[in-house]
Parts: structure tokens; sequence; C-alpha cells
């Protein structure tokens, strides 16, 4: 398909959209990548023309250059936008209580912290897209797995079985993301070989090394 084409169909596909103004985005296409251009009331119609011009056949890529321009009925300061913004997370089920940090600048919301899962990280976004003020949104949230303290203990005492002379002399406690190593050593390589184990199982945050060298 020309591009002349998926532009055509790219602009009527904007048009057909009720949730955007259509008249405000502009729509360029070379070898099939789409730049949009001109500027919408509310961070929400940004991402949804993005949306709307991916699913357009013929599109391999769209560059989304879009500003937000809200009404000055609507428009928010920064402080009082971030305030809104804490709220609606604490508000949020779905979100971890105090996983999250907010940054506003020039209405550009930034976010930062860990969560568990993906669809955390982005009910987030999904939070906040319909805040007026928001002008832009950069979700740099963290997915981090909670530590399975078995799994974790199980993967370092078989490390130690397979490369240790004596593993039964050291003794491996897991507390959250925190590994404890206990019990003594005939050699100093040892206790760096249970350090190295500890240190590779996923999620250890702080390895807390007790062992002594025997005798």
């Amino acid at each position: 398909m020309d591009d002349r084409t998926v532009r055509r169909h790219v602009t009527d596909e904007l048009d057909f959209a009720p949730m955007i103004d259509a008249a405000q985005i502009g729509v360029a296409v070379e070898n099939g990548v789409v730049t949009l251009t001109g500027h919408v009331r509310n961070y929400a119609e940004k991402r949804i023309a993005e949306r709307v011009a991916l699913r357009v056949r013929g599109v391999r890529a769209v560059v989304e250059q879009i500003g937000v321009r809200p009404p000055d009925s609507v428009r928010v300061d920064d402080e009082a936008l971030a305030d809104r913004c804490a709220k609606v997370l604490e508000w949020d089920v779905q979100i971890p209580e105090r996983s999250v940090e907010v940054k506003v600048a020039k209405g550009c919301v930034t976010l930062q912290g860990c969560v568990p899962h993906y669809h955390q990280k982005a009910a987030v976004d999904k939070a906040l897209r319909r805040l007026a003020g928001v002008t832009d949104i950069v979700n740099l949230i963290a997915v981090t797995p909670p530590v399975q303290p078995d799994a974790v203990k199980a993967r370092i005492l078989a490390a130690l079985k397979r490369n240790a002379k004596d593993p039964d002399t050291i003794r491996v406690e897991v507390d959250g993301d925190v590994v404890i190593l206990d019990g003594c050593v005939d050699v100093w390589r040892e206790r760096d070989l249970a350090e190295r184990a500890a240190w590779s199982a996923p999620g250890v945050r702080a390895v807390e090394d007790r062992l002594t060298l025997a005798g």
C-alpha cells in the first residue's frame, strides 16, 4: 500500500474516532511510518490517536509528536496535579501501597518505583492518563517479581552441594530479600563460593555473611 493511501486511511480513521478532535492532528507518512503532529486537549486523546493510527492496515510504525494543550478552564499547577495523582494511586486497589513515586514538571508525570506484576505497572498509567492537566507520562516503574524465600534457599543449597566440599556446614536462611549465611568453612574459598551462590539467586537484595573459618 502506498503512503498516500495509508495517510488517507489514517486520517479517515482519526475522523471516525469520536473521542478525539481529529481536525487538530496532522498526519504524514513515509515508507509506512506515520508521524502525528498537532495538539489535543488532554493526554488521553494523545494516546487514543496513537492507537488509532497503529491499527490501520499498512502502518509500520507511529512517531507521535502531538502536544497537549489543556483548555484554560482545566489547567492545573504541578503541585496540585502531583497531589491528585498520589490520591488516585492510593485509591486504586490494583497498585501496591507506597510502591510508586510521582514527580510532575510542567504537566509531565514521571513514575518511578517497583511493582510485582506488569499489569500493575500498566494500571498506574491507565489510572493517571485521564486526569486533567497531564501532558505526558514517563513510566519508569520496574517490574520485580516477589522473592520466594523457599525457592531462593533451595537454589543456594543446590549450588553449594554442587561446589562446596562440605555443604552441610553452611546454614542458609532467607528473610524477605535478605540471605543470611551462617556456620563455618574449611577455607575462605568456600565462603566466597557461598556468597556468590547467594547473590546469584533472583530477587536477593542483600547478603549477611556470618561464616567463620574452622580451626
